[in-house]
């Protein structure tokens, strides 16, 4: 009988974390604000949607108009998001942006879906920060349960299908799949 493997040796050391290159853009009451703002009215089912589009821009996000929103969306800081015209964005989407989110006019981002600015570098002993801003074109469509990670641009009318996860840029026009680019 072998005795079992023994862990592999790790360098990371997440107690020396910095978080260089990280700036939340708004100072710590601003930020507790939108905190409150956020789960105490904003994802509440009860929230008129015409009322999020006038919370974001309380909070200095840039929306246009005949957005709808609906319950259940999470926006980390609204300042670091700019919203075109005629956008709809899904009951649970979530949209994490540690870096700028620039959604077009015309985009779906359907239930549940995530855009990820925020990443951290794998090699970096302490684990730090790799964020990017997440660009959807004018057109767009990121499906339910999509994922669309830092430093990736949605091209106009392109798709990202329901559960994909788009790690890289989807050039205009194609839809990126589970299984693939078409």
């Amino acid at each position: 009988m072998t005795a079992p493997a023994a862990a592999p040796a790790t360098t990371r050391r997440l107690r020396g974390f910095t978080g260089a290159g990280y700036d939340k853009g708004r100072g710590l009451l601003v930020q507790a604000a939108w905190f409150a703002v956020l789960n105490l009215v904003f994802v509440k089912w009860w929230c008129p949607p015409r009322l999020r589009p006038v919370l974001l821009r309380a909070f200095g996000a840039r929306v246009g108009a005949r957005v709808l929103i609906r319950h259940r969306v999470r926006v980390q800081w609204p300042w670091k998001l700019t919203v075109g015209d005629d956008v709809w964005v899904g009951e649970g989407a979530w949209l994490i942006n540690l870096e700028p989110i620039s959604i077009g006019h015309d985009v779906c981002v359907s239930q549940g879906a995530v855009l990820c600015t925020g990443s951290h570098q794998r090699r970096s002993p302490t684990f730090e920060f790799d964020n990017g801003p997440v660009r959807l074109e004018p057109g767009a469509w990121v499906a339910a349960r999509a994922v669309v990670l830092r430093g990736v641009t949605v091209g106009a009318d392109a798709v990202v299908g329901a559960g994909a996860v788009a790690h890289r840029d989807v050039p205009p026009g194609t839809v990126h799949t589970t299984g693939g680019d078409r």
